[in-house]
């Protein structure tokens, strides 16, 4: 099947691919990663996730909680191709782990539960990959589980993921009995015979053969509605061949028109090796992906994926370990070789590859370069952090960096004894370094150290990570969510004249604004900075206030969105319109409209009608059918707005909107109320307007 499903290598990058395994916590992304590493030869023994002896899941906190948190990165062989593997979290806490690493991919494993089907999480990941334009294929885990259905799971990724799902294999047995899959490209079976790790091939099972010329004759018709080159060759001959069949699927696969799905049970070892084949035929090389785009004193260049060109590469991870200060890269164009000097691009400042490391997880190994197409951690670099662009001295490019949100947790720390208050500075500020989805500030009313992060198992994960790195005695605070402020109705010609004669140069500037509330309608991109709940708009005539200090004004309202009247929290969904303002010819300066525009924002929003908002997560609860009736009662308690229920063998599926303050112990309060049977998952979807008073999590000020 090898050679068949996809053409032989002609130039080294060809044969290279980067991948990522993305899923919903306990699909069983791990298990994947450690056979596909076991069946490659990459490493001689099966590790498993409920025993700690996984590849990936290397960090002592994933082996004692037995989920994946940091992103690991891995290199194999299968087939004469080098495979590039990164296992991503789960957990939507650490969702800014797989939205580095989806920034650095060119392809991705999607992994789904036979039972579950698409997850909460699951749904996230697939978005995730959408913005970045990664193609991905599927593989529907776990078919031997009670309850397992691969016709469910196919119905839910075309229903929840809105994709054109393409099932290229049926499988033979179900739950306990399931042993092998027909393969509906060739029209054979593959069959793991136990203790076996590779498939017998043979002739498609009497019983199956049917319904396998069934499904065939379905992929056929539905490849080709969506491939010109199949729908010629079907409407021609009634049939479409496995030649033009699987150069459909690729080039469906690689434009997102529709995805692959494979099944198996990874932790039976029981479809891996067709998941191999498929990732290799249908996913895109580096060759196979648009060159990278990067920016250069405001100009947009492309770097194609050519060991030949300058050197243009990302980091998107930055880690601490005993080896060194290491900085795992994307090599995007050109070569990069040990005792280099490179630039970083961001900071114009020079940077010594000291090592370059092909990466095992926790284990590496050193090679003398990296070409285009490589991943690959670097030891040297003294001050690039993550998203820095690393790129030849004489041909500098800004690469565009992987995005950070707005965190919505945040606890208190302090060292337990003062004398460890400096190296609690110390470990925070690495900590931050290797994971930008933390912040860390001083509250300026109480002077505590305040960390803040994407979700309360995030923060426990940070926290425990500087005691046993750093070896100190850490007291926490109480979770406390992130609140914003917005206007429910706002001011129109708000007056604010600055003026300031203290002896030397004055400073004049007059403005006038209009304070409103952001509708949807509003163009997000036009003079908006990116900021995605801030709009600023000038309607100024007759250049009564000159360009430049238009944009002073802009700057300084968005001083003023640090803090809201109500609370002093952030500000967001507003739009500014600077309606009119005056200069004086000698005291007009840039600096004094910046200001104006700072004190007149302020002004205004006293002004205003402010709401405060509270994040909001939507909360999928899975529970035994004699257990609804409480829980359903105890979210109408936290605030919860139930948006659906299903059920299925007994068991029932609750899915509502819940305030993020509200979740803080909810795992035990759900384990309580249903003897351990009851699990949960949420995904931060917004804000929501906090009743007065607000519930728990308001921060004292």
């Amino acid at each position: 099947m090898r050679t068949e499903l996809h053409r032989q290598p002609t130039s080294p990058l060809t044969a290279v691919r980067n991948l990522g395994i993305l899923a919903h916590v306990d699909a069983g992304k791990t298990t994947v990663t450690e056979r596909i590493l076991y069946l490659t030869g990459a490493v001689h023994k099966r590790g498993e996730v409920h025993d700690g002896t996984t590849v990936t899941d290397y960090d002592s906190q994933e082996r004692d909680r037995g989920i994946t948190i940091f992103a690991a990165a891995v290199s194999c062989t299968w087939d004469g191709h080098r495979i590039n593997l990164i296992d991503t979290p789960g957990h939507v806490d650490f969702s800014d782990e797989v939205e580095r690493s989806l920034r650095v991919l060119d392809g991705a494993i999607a992994v789904f539960d036979a039972v579950a089907g698409v997850e909460p999480q699951s749904e996230s990941v697939w978005r995730q990959a959408d913005r970045h334009g990664v193609p991905r294929i599927a593989f529907v885990n776990k078919l031997d589980r009670a309850g397992a259905d691969l016709d469910a799971a196919v119905a839910s990724i075309r229903d929840r993921l809105h994709t054109v799902p393409l099932a290229v294999q049926l499988p033979i047995g179900s739950e306990d009995g399931f042993t092998g899959v027909v393969d509906l490209l060739r029209m054979r079976a593959l069959v793991w015979a136990d203790g076996r790790d590779t498939y017998e091939e043979g002739q498609v099972p009497d019983g199956l053969r049917e319904e396998a010329r069934r499904r065939r004759r379905l992929l056929e018709e539905t490849v080709a509605e969506l491939h010109p080159a199949a729908l010629e060759e079907f409407c021609a001959e009634s049939s479409v061949s496995e030649r033009t069949l699987t150069a459909a699927l690729r080039d469906l696969t690689r434009t997102g028109e529709a995805v692959v799905v494979l099944c198996g049970s990874a932790y039976r070892n029981r479809g891996i090796e067709p998941l191999l084949e498929a990732a290799v035929a249908f996913l895109p090389s580096p060759l196979d992906v648009p060159p990278v785009r990067g920016t250069l004193d405001g100009a947009v260049q492309e770097r194609a994926a050519d060991p030949a060109a300058p050197l243009a590469a990302l980091v998107f991870k930055v880690n601490s370990t005993d080896t060194g200060r290491l900085a795992f890269l994307r090599v995007y164009s050109g070569t990069i070789r040990k005792g280099d000097t490179v630039l970083d691009a961001g900071t114009r400042r020079h940077e010594r590859i000291g090592r370059i490391l092909r990466v095992q997880a926790g284990r590496h190994s050193d090679v003398d370069t990296a070409v285009a197409g490589d991943i690959v951690a670097v030891i040297g670099l003294k001050a690039a952090r993550t998203g820095a662009t690393l790129c030849a001295p004489a041909a500098p490019l800004v690469l565009e960096p992987p995005t950070s949100a707005d965190p919505v947790v945040s606890v208190a720390v302090e060292a337990r004894r003062s004398t460890d208050t400096e190296r609690l500075v110390t470990a925070l500020a690495r900590l931050v370094e290797e994971d930008p989805s933390l912040r860390v500030r001083t509250d300026p009313e109480t002077g505590q150290t305040v960390l803040s992060g994407m979700g309360e198992l995030h923060l426990e994960v940070a926290v425990e990570r500087i005691r046993r790195a750093h070896e100190l005695e850490i007291g926490v605070g109480r979770p406390q969510v992130a609140y914003r402020e917005t206007v429910a109705r706002g001011v129109s010609g708000l007056v604010y004249r600055h003026v300031k004669q203290d002896g030397g140069a004055g400073q004049f500037a007059h403005v006038v604004l209009d304070a409103e509330p952001l509708e949807a309608g509003d163009d997000l991109g036009a003079n908006n900075g990116g900021d995605a709940g801030f709009v600023f708009r000038s309607t100024v005539v007759g250049g009564r206030v000159p360009q430049e200090y238009v944009r002073a004004v802009e700057a300084g309202c968005r001083d003023a969105l640090a803090e809201g009247p109500l609370g002093g929290h952030p500000v967001t969904g507003l739009r500014v319109t600077l309606t009119d303002g005056a200069t004086h010819s000698k005291d007009s300066s840039e600096m004094a409209f910046r200001t104006a525009g700072r004190f007149a924002l302020r002004e205004a929003l006293r002004a205003s009608a402010m709401v405060l908002l509270e994040p909001v997560a939507e909360v999928t609860v899975t529970v035994p059918d004699d257990a609804v009736g409480g829980v359903l009662g105890d979210l109408a308690a936290r605030r919860g707005r139930v948006s659906g229920s299903t059920t299925r063998a007994g068991t029932a599926v609750i899915t509502a909107t819940v305030p993020l303050a509200e979740l803080f112990g909810y795992a035990t309060r759900l384990r309580s109320r249903t003897q351990g049977r009851g699990t949960f998952t949420s995904r931060p979807t917004g804000y929501a307007p906090a009743p007065k008073p607000v519930s728990p999590g308001t921060p004292a000020r």
